[in-house]
């Protein structure tokens, strides 16, 4: 009978692969969320496996696995800052007294086009911060973090040097530039409309199609015979 940690990588392999083949951003952006919640829980699982060891092996002297047991929770990292230069993106998270635990204990993986963090043991903590989607690919070799006072520097090596990104992820990028045609003044604003008209068709269904279709035919009518309302 499998495990339940093999049944969690069961799991995070059936939604990479989903990951690949879906195109529609909602079902994307859902799938992503719920592969971050599948890692998070194997990394916890596996934290779990790794305390119990020293009990197995040592039974005899409880005072000397008491300590890593101490770990507590998993918090999750929302709030941090970046910055760039032209060789780097780099990602700022403040934690208080970081800087005191053991080295080994701060932990960072990346990919070329990923990072998490692990911090275990803060304060009787583990605290974890996953950032999926990258808005361009980095060095996985040339990528690296230091440890300050209360702060962990991630340092994402740019693959691409000197080149600007105007978002850390994919993700915030197509966030925002949803929202741009509602802010952008110096553009015409029936460029804007027609924008959020475009996207409205694209996802909607076909009564939806057939109302939008209508309304621009009688919008088009109205300009030809000099009626400029809406």
């Amino acid at each position: 009978m499998a495990s339940a940690l093999d049944e969690l990588q069961n799991d995070l392999e059936e939604v990479k692969v989903l990951l690949e083949k879906t195109t529609r951003k909602r079902i994307r952006d859902a799938l992503t969320a719920e592969k971050n919640k599948i890692e998070t829980e194997i990394k916890n699982r596996m934290q779990q496996k790794s305390q119990k060891k020293p009990e197995l092996l040592d039974n005899e002297k409880p005072a000397a696995v008491v300590a890593p047991i101490t770990t507590g929770y998993t918090v999750k990292i929302s709030n941090y800052g970046w910055d760039q230069s032209d060789k780097f993106v780099k990602i700022y998270i403040t934690l208080t007294g970081v800087h005191q635990v053991p080295t080994e204990n701060v932990q960072v993986h990346f990919t070329e086009r990923s990072f998490d963090l692990l911090v275990k043991n803060l304060n009787g903590k583990s605290y974890s911060m996953i950032v999926n989607n990258l808005l361009k690919p980095i060095s996985v070799e040339g990528s690296s973090k230091k440890v300050k006072t209360d702060t962990v520097l991630i340092l994402c090596r740019k693959k691409a040097e000197n080149t600007r990104w105007e978002y850390l992820t994919q993700v915030e990028k197509e966030c925002k530039e949803k929202e741009k045609p509602s802010y952008d003044t110096e553009t015409d604003p029936s460029e804007g409309l027609m924008n959020v008209l475009k996207k409205i068709y694209e996802d909607g269904d076909d009564d939806m199609k057939r109302t939008i279709n209508k309304a621009w035919v009688e919008s088009r009518e109205k300009q030809a015979k000099g009626d400029t309302e809406f």
